[in-house]
């Protein structure tokens, strides 16, 4: 009877918040367009605790996270004011008063313990991620228990998988809700009242604990491709966009009408080589891509100069980014030599290599979903075939099954390597036999040992040190290459104010967004 109860409750606030949203319509609305929400990114949805869906929850101004992120990368207290380390498996965090979630629930001790303690139950990388064991509310604080040190906790309690939501609402939105895709109830500035696979509607929430929020309706839409992005900004459907191709930012360049907000980040495009494939176990073949890519040209002329040629998984402004590591050049006669040696031979004269009748045949992984995607697979089929690689491109939606199916050769990605500050995250996620997204189905024994010591140590000098190390080793197998780091840019109309780029990536939607 209660669940019932506590249902229709919530249903009934799901309809009054619809029914405000058109109440609202003569007030502000902000219409928002962009590449970077749906199913082929894995961020459909509201939910923190699927996949990537964290990441739309504090994009979009729904969910709000215990910590976050200053615009030096820096960690600063959020939804909650203050932790203490009471020995290196104990942290004690005390929560911020007057915190009220979307459904009208008060956020506790125990409402905090209860997102996270379901988090840590379903979600793919959180639970490895933090090793907590248990957790204990008292009031406006909690205590984490962890199996092991954990130094990074915190930034990891920043991540976007860490919003804060109310449980008793649920990850799936309320009876009655048709859209098929999850909803939440979050502490942030907006209320989602209608969520699908390509668009979210917002309205502000009212008694949002930050303060004012200026904007009374924000709309999502999620565009499939480039060019319909910038003709909807031009045209006025949108007044705001991310992922604009890069030879459209000089159409609002110096133009009075829109303003172009950028800042450098940590994703990076990178391809990991799949261990399971034959062809790619030869080393010399997988040497000889990383050395035949041209990544400068990439950057320069496909990205417009909007991206940073890559030899590391971080950027420069991280002590161990681009300068701290070796990766091989662009050298295609130095590549085309180790093939040779390799026995990689064009026989047939057709332009390919071949060995013992097989051609040199590289199927290349990737999605349009990020339109720096495309453009690599096509560079690099460019560039690869004059040192006689022929690169067979799948580029689709559907990328995530078949890498799971493992009928790729090279699966060519992008991950904001360092979104928690701190370079743990790129190596959980994709670097460890246990990780989530390690899509070369190897680990290299090196950097296990060394992740071991990363994990358990305090000190941020050497947290680097070892992270320098650990790239290295993946570095010196080539099993991986890395290709540019992204310059992000957000445009939008010059009367909107309040909308910045940010370098870990989130945080678009605020309650600073204004439209004058």
């Amino acid at each position: 009877m209660k669940k019932k109860l506590l249902t229709a409750l919530l249903l009934g606030a799901a309809v009054s918040a619809t029914a405000s949203s058109a109440a609202m319509a003569e007030g502000k609305t902000f219409v928002y367009g962009t590449t970077g929400y749906g199913v082929e990114m894995g961020d459909e949805g509201l939910n923190p605790h699927s996949n990537y869906s964290g990441w739309s929850a504090l994009r979009y101004g729904v969910g709000e996270t215990l910590f976050k992120y200053n615009d030096n990368m820096e960690i600063e207290p959020w939804l909650a004011t203050d932790y203490e380390f009471i020995d290196d498996l104990t942290v004690k965090i005390t929560l911020r008063d007057g915190v009220t979630f979307s459904s009208g629930r008060v956020m506790d001790g125990e409402a905090v313990k209860e997102c996270l303690d379901h988090l840590l139950a379903v979600h793919d990388r959180a639970p490895s991620d933090m090793k907590i064991e248990s957790i204990e509310a008292d009031g406006m604080t909690i205590t984490i228990h962890m199996t092991e040190p954990c130094p990074a906790l915190i930034n990891y309690l920043g991540d976007p998988y860490g919003a804060i939501i109310d449980m008793e609402y649920g990850t799936d939105g309320v009876e009655g809700d048709t859209t098929g895709t999850a909803n939440v109830a979050g502490t942030g500035p907006y209320i989602a009242t209608n969520v699908t696979e390509t668009q979210i509607d917002l309205v502000k929430n009212e008694n949002y604990w930050g303060g004012e929020v200026n904007v009374d309706n924000v709309v999502v839409k999620t565009f499939s491709d480039a060019s319909s992005l910038q003709a909807a900004l031009q045209t006025g459907d949108i007044q705001g966009t991310y992922g604009l191709s890069y030879d459209s930012y000089a159409l609002f360049e110096n133009n009075p009408d829109y303003t172009i907000n950028s800042v450098a980040t940590s994703r990076c495009f990178f391809g990991q080589f799949n261990y399971d494939s034959e062809i790619v176990q030869d080393e010399a073949v997988r040497k000889a891509i990383t050395m035949g890519i041209d990544k400068e040209g990439f950057c320069s002329v496909l990205m417009e100069g909007r991206g940073i040629p890559a030899k590391s998984a971080f950027p420069s402004s991280f002590s161990y980014g681009n300068e701290a590591v070796e990766a091989p050049d662009y050298d295609p006669e130095g590549a085309m030599a180790l093939l040779e040696e390799a026995g990689w031979i064009d026989t047939d004269g057709d332009g390919y290599r071949d060995k013992d009748g097989q051609k040199l045949t590289i199927r290349w992984l990737t999605y349009p979903g990020r339109l720096e995607q495309p453009k690599l697979a096509e560079y690099a089929q460019a560039t690869l075939k004059e040192i006689g690689i022929e690169v067979d491109v799948n580029c689709t939606s559907d990328h995530l099954s078949i890498a799971d199916s493992g009928e790729y050769d090279v699966y060519v990605s992008s991950l904001t390597t360092a979104p928690t500050g701190d370079p743990e995250y790129f190596f959980t996620t994709c670097a460890l036999e246990s990780s989530a997204k390690n899509r070369s189905n190897h680990s290299i024994a090196e950097v296990e040992s060394l992740y071991e010591e990363l994990h358990q140590e305090f000190d941020t000098e050497k947290r680097g040190e070892l992270a320098v190390q650990m790239q290295q080793a993946m570095l010196d197998e080539s099993a991986i290459f890395f290709v540019s780091h992204l310059n992000m840019g957000i445009v939008t109309k010059s009367n909107v104010t309040g909308m910045y780029a940010h370098p870990c990536d989130y945080y678009e939607i605020t309650a600073e967004l204004n439209v004058e």
